[in-house]
């Protein structure tokens, strides 16, 4: 039967706290090192696509990745266990098949619509494990979500009188469920013994051949996928974005996230786009300067301050009587 252990201000709770918030500060630096591969990547091939774009993107972060990973874990993944390779498995998928549908369904609607349903798993969440426990999460982590979706609405100037369930909203739900899902399977106590590093690389392999195989199809012509890499500033970009917001940021996710609730940790994430936006403040002209196009950076407004302020409330406020942590 399963039973609560208590999840509150230990030492180990603590580095987990600061380990997410460390992965959501360098996921936030991907945003604008994303955008400015893209304006170079039509400047190298001007027939591609959106679709082209974020899947050669994605399929190049993680390829480069997964060849460090497979060297750095190369002793675990020797011994890898099978429940290692089936955690990293569906970590991969569900991460792949987040990505798909939210950037298809960023096709059919608004940046600020797409930005505030992706975070919709700040609800989910404790209502999953309301359902799976039988009993509503403490009035604290309900307040703290809709804190965390109000900010995300005003950090992303969502209007709700323009908001409809067409292909792109429902397209964008769905990844959400799917990001859910990612966090539930790191908390899964079936997999509390296996090793980050052996998790990890699996987890990139999937993605990578997931992502690769469709920047194949999207390509204008199968040569078009090998361009970017002959651009000096294209592989500089590529090169930050592995490194920070792959290597790193994945790694501190499940190496960190079990330690803490599914609960916390879907909150913890939705501050991701208040250290974007920060980022978008001052890099986007630092890149454009460096790569020779046109990026200008984006303006301090109160709805940076004020959405950022509610979602940064909601994590203190849970941080102060964390929830409790189920173990089987």
């Amino acid at each position: 039967m399963a039973k609560l252990m208590m999840n509150s201000s230990g030492p180990l709770h603590r580095r987990a706290i600061l380990g997410l918030l460390i992965a959501n500060l360098l996921w936030g630096l991907s945003f604008p090192l994303i955008k400015a591969m893209g304006q170079e990547q039509l400047q190298l091939v001007p027939a591609s696509s959106s679709w082209f774009i974020t899947t050669l993107t994605v399929a190049s972060r993680f390829v480069l990745a997964t060849a460090v990973m497979l060297l750095l874990a190369r002793a675990q993944l020797a011994e890898l266990k099978a429940g290692e390779l089936r955690q990293g498995v569906w970590l991969g998928l569900t991460l792949g098949a987040g990505l798909l549908l939210q950037v298809d369904g960023l096709q059919f609607t608004s940046a600020s619509t797409s930005a505030f349903l992706t975070q919709f798993y700040a609800i989910m969440i404790p209502a999953v494990v309301a359902l799976r426990a039988r009993r509503s999460p403490p009035p604290v982590v309900w307040a703290c979500a809709a804190l965390v979706l109000a900010g995300v609405a005003i950090l992303g100037r969502f209007d709700w009188r323009a908001l409809h369930l067409g292909r792109g909203e429902m397209e964008t739900l769905l990844s959400s469920v799917f990001f859910m899902v990612q966090i539930f399977v790191l908390e899964d106590a079936r997999y509390a013994g296996n090793r980050a590093l052996a998790v990890t690389a699996v987890m990139f392999t999937t993605v990578a051949v997931v992502f690769g195989g469709l920047a194949l199809v999207t390509a204008p012509t199968p040569a078009d996928c090998l361009r970017p890499w002959t651009s000096g500033s294209w592989l500089a970009f590529l090169g930050l974005l592995t490194l920070f917001c792959t290597l790193g940021s994945f790694t501190l996710m499940v190496r960190w996230q079990p330690h803490i609730t599914a609960t916390e940790a879907g909150l913890i994430y939705c501050i991701e786009p208040v250290f974007a936006s920060v980022m978008a403040l001052f890099l986007p002209a630092l890149f454009s300067r460096w790569a020779g196009f046109d990026y200008a950076n984006e303006s301090l407004t109160w709805q940076l301050l004020a959405g950022g302020g509610l979602i940064t409330l909601a994590n203190v406020l849970l941080q102060l009587k964390p929830p409790a942590r189920r173990t089987a």
